[in-house]
C-alpha cells in the first residue's frame, strides 16, 4: 500500500527541475544513513529550533535555519514547505500558492528517497524490517501528499485538478491508516525520535477522523465505500495528544483544534485554553485570545501582515457586537484593502455598516453604501472551484441595491452576524443583547416586506432566547414559520427558524419535538442560501441527541 503514489517521477539529478530547492549542498542518500551530515535526531532537533523561531515571530530566521538542508533532510524539506504553504494560504496570492506547491512537491521527492523501495507495511515481512528512518519517511510523505492536495483545491478550479487532489488525499489517508495500525501492533518501537513519529501519525489520523466526522451521514456513507471513515471524539483525542506533546506536529495539531473550536463550533472550552498555552504566546495564539489581545497580536510582528488580518476580522466583529458601526467599518475597510481572501465579503460589510448609520450622518472617507453594495458582485471569487457560501449570500443580498431606486436592507449587519453565529457569542453579555434588541425594535418601525419582517422576527427570537424569555423567543420563530408561503426571496429564514426552534425545545426539555423539527428541516428544505451551514447545524444537533441513523455505529479508523 505504501508503494501507491501520484505517479510523479523523480527529477534527474543531472538535469534538476526548476522547481527544486536551490542551494549548494550536495544531496547524498543511503538506505542506512539519514543524512550525509546529520543524524535523524539532529535534523529533528534543528527543525524544532526553527519552529520555535517561527512561533516567536522570527519568520525569516526560521526559514534561514531550514533552507541549507532542504535537499538532504526530509524534515527540513517538509517544515520549510509547510511554512511557505501557510504563507500562501494567508496571502492568497497565485504566485505564493504556486511556489508553495512546487516546494511541497520537492519536499515529497526528498521523502520518497528515504522510503522503502519494496511494498511497505502492507507486506508483513517487509514491514517487520522497516528502519526508523523509513517509518519517518512514510509519515512525512503522507503529510506532503495531504498538503499538496490542499494547495491543489485552493489553486485550481477544473475537474481534472480536483480529481488529482482527491487521489492525493486518498493516498495520504491509506498511508496514515497503515502506519497507525503498524505502530499500535509494534509497541517495542521506541527509538529516540519516536515521539515525532507518533505526533505525525496523531496529526494525520486525528485530522482525517475529525474532518470526516463533520460530514452529514449520507455523504459519509458514500465516502465509506471509498475506504474512508471518521470518529469525531477519537479524532479530537488524537489531536489533543499531538498538540500537548513535544513534537514537530504540535503546532499543526493545535491549529487544527483552534479552527475546530473557534470557527466550527464557537465553543471555547478548557481544552482550547490548554492548546493556547502550547503556542507560547506567539502571534498565532494572540489572534485567538481575548479582545484586549487582538491589538497586541498586530504589534507582535510586522513581517507577515496576514496575521494582522485575522485580528482585524475579530476586531470588526467585536465592534459590531458593541454597535460601534464606524469602528467596525474601519476594520472592514482595512481588510478590503489588504486581504485577498474575500473582498466581496469585506466590501459588503463596509456597505452594511454604513447603512446602519443615520441617513444624515457623514460617511467615513465620503463613501456611499449604495455604490459599495453595487460593487460587491465584481469581487466574486472561487476557492476549490466554488464560490464561498458567505460571498454568494452577500452578492444575493446586495442585488437589492442594483436598481435605480434601491430597496434598503433592514439590518444587514445583524443578518450577517447571525450567519457567523454572533448572537451565541454575545449570549453571556446582557448589555450587548439589549443593544441588538434596541436596533431591531427601531428597524421594526419601518415598512418592510414579509421577508424583512420575518428576518427581524428571527433575530428578535435569538435576543429573547439570550435574555431567557423562551416563550417570547418561541413565538418569534413560529411567526417566521407561519409566513412560509408569503416569503418571496429569503427562503433560508424558515429552515433556520426551525433549527432555532428545535434548539429552544432542547433547552426546554422537549426532546421529541426537537428531533421532529430537525428531521423536517433536513428532509423538506433544499437549495436555499447558506444551506450547508444549516445542514451542518442540523447534523450536529441530531448527533448530540443521538437521533441520527447510524450514530451508534463504530466509525473509528
Amino acid at each position: 500500500m505504501f508503494s501507491v503514489s501520484d505517479a510523479e517521477s523523480l527529477p534527474d539529478s543531472r538535469n534538476p527541475s526548476p522547481h527544486r530547492f536551490t542551494d549548494n549542498t550536495e544531496s547524498i542518500f543511503d538506505d542506512a544513513v539519514y543524512s550525509s551530515q546529520m543524524t535523524l535526531k539532529e535534523c529533528l532537533d534543528e527543525c524544532m529550533e526553527a519552529l520555535d523561531l517561527f512561533l516567536n515571530n522570527h519568520f525569516s530566521e526560521s526559514l534561514e535555519r531550514l533552507r541549507p538542508r532542504v535537499n538532504e533532510s526530509m524534515y527540513h524539506a517538509l517544515i520549510y514547505a509547510t511554512v511557505l504553504e501557510m504563507q500562501a494560504m494567508m496571502t492568497f496570492q497565485p504566485d505564493d500558492i504556486s511556489n508553495a506547491g512546487n516546494t511541497m512537491k520537492s519536499a515529497q521527492e526528498v521523502c520518497q528517497r528515504f522510503r522503502r523501495k519494496s511494498p511497505g507495511l502492507a507486506n508483513k515481512s517487509a514491514g517487520e524490517s522497516l528502519t526508523e528512518v523509513q517509518l519517518h519517511a512514510e509519515v512525512c510523505y503522507a503529510e506532503c501528499q495531504l498538503q499538496r492536495a490542499a494547495l491543489t483545491f485552493l489553486q485550481d478550479e477544473n475537474m481534472v485538478s480536483f480529481i488529482k487532489g482527491g487521489i492525493k488525499v486518498r493516498n495520504s489517508y491509506l498511508i496514515y491508516k497503515d502506519l497507525h495500525t503498524f505502530i499500535k501492533s509494534h509497541n517495542c518501537l521506541k527509538g529516540s525520535s519516536h515521539v515525532h513519529l507518533e505526533g505525525g501519525i496523531s496529526f494525520g489520523i486525528g485530522a482525517f477522523n475529525l474532518t470526516l466526522s463533520l460530514f452529514p451521514p449520507r455523504i459519509l456513507k458514500v465516502l465509506e465505500f471509498a475506504g474512508f471513515s471518521g470518529d469525531k471524539e477519537y479524532g479530537l483525542s488524537l489531536l489533543h495528544d499531538g498538540a500537548t506533546g513535544v513534537n514537530l506536529r504540535s503546532m499543526l495539531c493545535a491549529l487544527l483544534l483552534l479552527c475546530y473550536y473557534t470557527f466550527l463550533t464557537f465553543i471555547l472550552g478548557m481544552s482550547l485554553l490548554h492548546v493556547l498555552n502550547i503556542l507560547a504566546f506567539g502571534v498565532i495564539s494572540l489572534c485567538y485570545q481575548a479582545i484586549a489581545l487582538f491589538e497586541d497580536g498586530c504589534k507582535a510582528q510586522q513581517a507577515w501582515k496576514q496575521f494582522h488580518h485575522m485580528c482585524y476580522w475579530e476586531l470588526m466583529w467585536c465592534f459590531t457586537y458593541k454597535r460601534a458601526w464606524k469602528m467596525a467599518y474601519f476594520y472592514a475597510d482595512l481588510l478590503s484593502q489588504e486581504s485577498r481572501w474575500s473582498k466581496a465579503m469585506y466590501v459588503y460589510m463596509k456597505a452594511a455598516y454604513l447603512s446602519m448609520l443615520p441617513k444624515d450622518e457623514a460617511r467615513p472617507f465620503g463613501e456611499d453604501e449604495v455604490d459599495l453594495f453595487r460593487q460587491v458582485p465584481t469581487f466574486k471569487q472561487k476557492i476549490a472551484g466554488k464560490s464561498p457560501p458567505t460571498e454568494k449570500f452577500a452578492i444575493r443580498k446586495a442585488r437589492r441595491y442594483k436598481a435605480p431606486h434601491p430597496v434598503k436592507l433592514p439590518v444587514p449587519v445583524l443578518e450577517m452576524m447571525y450567519m457567523w453565529n454572533g448572537f451565541s457569542m454575545i449570549s453571556k453579555r446582557p448589555e450587548l443583547t439589549e443593544g441588538m434588541m434596541q436596533t431591531l425594535v427601531e428597524a421594526e418601525q419601518n415598512q418592510y416586506s414579509v421577508d424583512d419582517r420575518c428576518l427581524i422576527h428571527l433575530l428578535k427570537g435569538l435576543c429573547f432566547k439570550n435574555q431567557g424569555l423562551l416563550q417570547a423567543a418561541e413565538e418569534c420563530f413560529n411567526k417566521v414559520c407561519s409566513s412560509e408561503k408569503k416569503i418571496k426571496f429569503d427562503h433560508y429564514l424558515v429552515p433556520n427558524s426551525l433549527v432555532e426552534l428545535s434548539l429552544l425545545y432542547i433547552d426546554r426539555g422537549r426532546r421529541d419535538e426537537a428531533i421532529k423539527l430537525l428531521h423536517k428541516t433536513k428532509q423538506n428544505y433544499k437549495d436555499y442560501s447558506m444551506e450547508s451551514r444549516t445542514q451542518f447545524r442540523v447534523h450536529a444537533a441530531l448527533a448530540k441527541l443521538k437521533a441520527d441513523p447510524g450514530d451508534d455505529e463504530d466509525t473509528r479508523l
